[in-house]
């Protein structure tokens, strides 16, 4: 049984992905396989070297470089969207996979779970 935990928020703004980021950080932590998936706006939550302290607001580049210690299984991060937002492949931090995005990689896990 394995879950995707799919995120499409920006990093900064409101706590939704923050959210879903502990929750796959919990699943990972009782060892249940997690992959987290970044789609649209939440893909720059992979962006390499962010500054968000002139919002009050700490990096989000700490929390998720932590994952593989959780035992979070993959970042996943729609490449079509990487695109769209001007994220190369030097510009992601590091262990983020780029995708394509369908019915063929969601069928892969028993679970999805949409965090806004």
């Amino acid at each position: 049984m394995s879950t995707l935990v799919v995120i499409d928020s920006a990093p900064y703004g409101d706590w939704t992905g923050r959210e879903a980021l502990d929750m796959a950080f919990s699943l990972a932590a009782f060892d249940q396989p997690v992959t987290l998936l970044f789609l649209g706006a939440g893909v720059n939550w992979l962006r390499k070297g962010q500054a968000p302290e002139g919002i009050s607001q700490k990096s989000v580049e700490k929390n998720l470089s932590a994952a593989p210690i959780f035992g979070v299984e993959g970042l996943l991060a729609d490449g079509r969207d990487c695109e769209a937002y001007g994220l190369a492949e030097a510009d992601l931090i590091a262990g983020v996979t780029r995708v394509d995005v369908g019915s063929d990689l969601l069928h892969q896990y028993t679970h999805t779970v949409f965090a806004g």
